[in-house]
């Protein structure tokens, strides 16, 4: 997330590319990438997290972002959210500066952070109208869809301060199923789900970059996933490895 931008499987045809697939979603955009983070430096109680880094996340393309605890993961991807400006160096989103289109930057972003953004007091139901309204108003059928497809059908009445830690985070995560948003900036988003739920997030995860979406996550989880994975490692930042889909 001091280095190259992020290969691109040598399985990729120099031809054609199947719709759906990241080389087709790349073409798509013309090769410009979604976000880029460019000579970003950022220290942190006088030590310094990373500099000179650069990272380029394409549409079609799953980054997962590696590194200890402390080596400026959540940092990172905070910066890359705009939520965090103690740092030098350039953002662009779609190959101009973030900060000369900020309103079209953050209508394409969906970020969830450690903190899940779920309201206790709410129902899944109006947690989901809520994050909705944000952007565009969604209706029942769609939100009970997505509630159900994290596994909470029967739950959507219930206020979340009755859920498990499990379920409110899939309530959290619900969410990805009713944004528009192209990019998917996720930040532990596994912690507390069970196997069945982490299963049906790496799905998700996969069909959204199937779809031309992009997804960059931080996650000590060893993800499998049905789709190329592109990983940086923060403790090497020059580490740039593929893994092929599973």
């Amino acid at each position: 997330m001091a280095g190259m931008s992020l290969p691109t499987s040598s399985s990729e045809s120099p031809v054609s590319a199947a719709p759906g697939s990241a080389t087709f979603a790349r073409e798509q955009s013309g090769g410009v990438p979604l976000l880029q983070a460019r000579s970003l430096f950022c220290e942190r109680d006088e030590r310094v997290l990373f500099s000179e880094f650069q990272l380029d996340i394409h549409a079609g393309q799953l980054v997962q972002v590696l590194g200890s605890n402390g080596s400026g993961k959540t940092t990172l991807l905070r910066i890359l959210c705009g939520l965090n400006d103690s740092y030098e160096g350039e953002i662009l989103w779609r190959g101009q500066p973030v900060e000369e289109q900020r309103e079209t930057f953050l209508a394409s972003l969906l970020y969830i952070g450690h903190r899940v953004g779920v309201n206790r007091i709410l129902t899944p139901r109006e947690n989901l109208r809520w994050s909705a309204s944000l952007h565009s108003p969604v209706d029942d059928d769609r939100i009970e869809a997505a509630l159900a497809r994290v596994g909470l059908r029967a739950y959507e009445d219930i206020p979340c301060r009755n859920l498990s830690a499990g379920q409110t985070q899939r309530v959290s995560l619900a969410r990805l199923l009713i944004s528009p948003a192209a990019l998917w900036i996720l930040d532990e988003p596994f912690t507390t789900l069970d196997v069945y739920g982490v299963r049906d997030l790496e799905l998700l995860l996969a069909e959204h970059v199937a779809n031309g979406g992009a997804v960059l996550v931080t996650t000590h989880h060893r993800l499998d996933v049905p789709c190329e994975l592109h990983r940086v490692n923060l403790d090497n930042p020059s580490e740039r490895t593929v893994v092929p889909a599973s």
